[in-house]
């Protein structure tokens, strides 16, 4: 799989795939668990879900400038992963949220995982510019053998970033799993088993607002008593988010594992500002002019593709917010936890990337070569293909708004409940998308970047992730008050106009990118 590629690819993959690794560990479980913990809306608990992950993606654009001028990548990714560790172990400590604390405990609970955004800001784009100082680095080495040998080393670079994506996906696919097995053995050393519809019921009997729930609560709670005895709401909640407390200690040592494989690869990594600094030194006023209109039309490319990016994020990131509570909701997950279907899309990166590889190779062969900014285009059609489908199964199913679906009798609900193969049929057309317009994005920024702003459009690009997931809220608003097929054909129109625009746009970024 590395053969042909640069040394340093496989180190910095491993490091990136254990701080991802943690980082999906409390991914995977945040949205449900803001609920289960403070007893918020989804609505609420996802407005937080998407100023974090907005955060995460604008931060990059801090730490890529940090970057770009301190001239020191590598010291600004030791920083990140070392301010990440200290977000999850705040995150990490077992504070029972009550009535009296919940004004000073879930601002406490934002901090953490502000440092977690800002840690990961200073990891995350300047990781990726150093891969792609690599690819500079190595193309330029195969340029001096000829020609042949540089279009080699440039079509290199998308299966390089593909791979570096694989090696993400690996932490994303074990991940998911972590939390709910931690938290469903704590409940059962307590006396307890786990159902995903309790906590929020618990909190609104300790509100004294269950109302026409009460028949629900008994039933359910009298089903998760391993010892028969009586139930008490507050001893399950804090027993229920305890569990999910003592997985966020995995992902700290996560951070110290990904730590110390960065730092024993050190020296294989490139210095991408020092060889831009020594680059500038010897341009004539000339080449100076003309590299001055190159970078503008670079950077009007770049932030063209950046803004079909945002609609794509908002659409894929869903994920996390609308298709969690889905899966909460309308899915049979009495025997798997929703937040364990994250780990679906991961699988499928997993196994498809080596497909795609495969298929890009074969076609550039027989001289068909896809070209990046087509190949994005495609993606935005094939995420259409997932809502579409989302949609019409919703609308043919007769569901309502999720909050109407949650009122309704235990029995009738779970007589209208989906197979899980739904949402294996969501996640397979998503993850397609995602493999064309994620690792190729990656590859695509560092194709137009100048050589003396590496880290900035790296961050860039993070950042248009960022506008994106600070529009992912609209989607458990939506599914909450519309019947959920409107909510699906909102984001299958938003991919399919996506598509359309990318389209028109490919002939002149193809040559901006030649």
């Amino acid at each position: 799989m590395f053969k042909g590629h640069p040394k340093g690819l496989l180190a910095a993959a491993l490091s990136n795939m254990g701080e991802r690794f943690g980082y999906y560990i409390m991914n995977a479980v945040l949205l449900l668990f803001l609920c289960s913990k403070f007893g918020i809306s989804d609505g609420k608990a996802g407005v937080i879900y998407s100023v974090f992950y907005a955060l995460i993606y604008v931060l990059s654009l801090v730490g890529g400038v940090i970057a770009d001028r301190t001239q020191d990548y590598k010291g600004t990714i030791q920083k990140g992963l070392l301010v990440m560790a200290l977000g999850y172990i705040l995150l990490a400590i077992p504070i029972t949220a009550t009535s009296t604390n919940t004004s000073w405990l879930l601002p406490f609970t934002c901090l953490a995982l502000l440092l977690i955004a800002f840690g990961n800001g200073l990891f995350k784009g300047n990781l990726q510019a150093i891969v792609g100082q690599m690819y500079d680095n190595y193309e330029a080495e195969e340029a001096k053998k000829g020609e042949e040998a540089l279009n080699i080393a440039k079509s290199k670079r998308d299966s390089g970033f593909q791979i570096f994506y694989v090696f993400i996906n690996i932490g994303g696919l074990i991940a998911p799993f972590v939390a709910p097995l931690l938290r469903e053995w704590w409940l059962k050393v307590n006396g307890f088993l786990y159902n995903a519809n309790l906590p929020e019921l618990c909190h609104k009997v300790i509100n004294g607002n269950i109302g026409d729930q009460m028949a629900k609560y008994e039933s359910l709670s009298s089903a998760v008593t391993l010892d028969g005895g009586n139930f008490d709401p507050a001893a399950y909640l804090e027993v229920f988010n305890q569990g999910v407390h003592f997985s966020f200690i995995a992902s700290v040592a996560a951070m110290v594992i990904s730590l110390l494989i960065f730092l024993s690869n050190k020296k294989k990594f490139p210095t991408p500002a020092k060889k831009a600094a020594a680059n500038t030194a010897s341009y004539t006023e000339e080449e100076k002019v003309a590299m001055a209109k190159e970078i503008k039309q670079r950077m009007y490319a770049l932030f063209a593709v950046l803004g079909i990016a945002i609609f794509f994020w908002f659409s894929f990131h869903q994920n996390g917010q609308s298709l969690s509570v889905f899966a909460r909701d309308f899915v049979k997950t009495d025997k798997i936890a929703p937040e364990i279907w994250q780990a679906v899309n991961p699988f499928f990166v997993i196994v498809l990337t080596p497909v795609i590889m495969w298929l890009f190779a074969a076609l550039a062969r027989r001289g068909k070569n896809v070209s990046t900014p087509r190949k994005i285009a495609i993606g935005m059609g094939i995420a259409g293909m997932a809502y579409l489908f989302l949609a019409i199964f919703s609308f043919s199913n007769g569901y309502p708004s999720g909050t109407e679906f949650r009122a309704l009798d235990e029995g009738v609900a779970a007589g209208m409940k989906a197979d899980w193969w739904v949402l294996i049929v969501t996640y397979f057309f998503l993850t397609v998308a995602e493999l064309f317009i994620s690792p190729l994005g990656l590859s695509f920024v560092s194709k137009v970047a100048p050589k003396s702003m590496l880290g900035l459009c790296q961050g860039l690009w993070l950042g248009a992730t960022a506008v994106g997931n600070l529009l992912i809220w609209i989607g458990p608003v939506m599914y909450n008050a519309w019947p959920i097929w409107k909510c699906w054909t909102v984001f299958l129109v938003v991919c399919l106009i996506s598509m359309g625009v990318m389209l028109g746009m490919v002939k002149w970024l193809e040559r901006v990118t030649k």
